[in-house]
Order: C-alpha cells, then structure tokens, then sequence
C-alpha cells in the first residue's frame, strides 16, 4: 500500500467503515466468518485493520442484530464464529441498493 493510500485510509477512516462493515456482511452472509479471516479477507481489498478495531465492531454488529455468533472449540482454542442474521441480509441489499449511485451509468461513460 502506498504512503498515500495509507494516508487517505487513515483520513478518511470513519467514512470508510461503512464499507468494511458492507464487506463483513457480504461475507458473512455466504458462510460463517472469524475474526483472523476477516482480517485477512479485508486486507486484500485494502482495508487494515486492527484486531482492537474489528472486534468492537463485531461486537456491535451482533448487538445491532446484523450478525449472529457461536462459539466452536478446536482443542484449547476457542473461536467465534460470525453469520448474517435476515437483518443482516436485508441491510446488505440496502446498502447494494444505495452504492449503485456511485456506478457509473452507460450515458456517464
């Protein structure tokens, strides 16, 4: 990522979690999601983020109803596991819905 970019992210940080939180749902909405993976997920589309910034957010995702989470052991480990709630899904459309203002239309090109 370039300085620049990386700059912008940090900038513009409040206006893009609207983004992160469609992408979280996105992904949730297809199967369940873990913390590390969404991560890793939203790095490749550019989004850093930190454990201490994603889980929080998470955690009020499930309190808002968009998401739901269950806890699975693997030995000692315990991860928690996220999926889009009818709410979640219905918000995601939403918000699909809303973006598309920014597309480009056929006459704009």
């Amino acid at each position: 990522m370039t300085d620049s970019i990386a700059s912008d992210e940090l900038e513009y940080r409040d206006l893009l979690s609207g983004f992160v939180r469609m992408h979280i749902l996105y992904h949730a909405s297809q199967e369940e999601v873990y913390g590390v993976w969404l991560i890793d997920e939203l790095a490749h589309h550019g989004y850093r983020l930190s454990a201490g910034t994603l889980y929080p957010m998470l955690h009020k995702m499930v309190k808002d109803g968009y998401l739901t989470v269950r806890s699975e052991r693997d030995g000692r480990t315990v991860r928690k596991l996220y999926t889009a709630t009818e709410k979640g899904r219905a918000g995601l459309a939403v918000a699909r819905e809303r973006v598309r203002i920014f597309a480009p239309k056929d006459s704009d090109a």
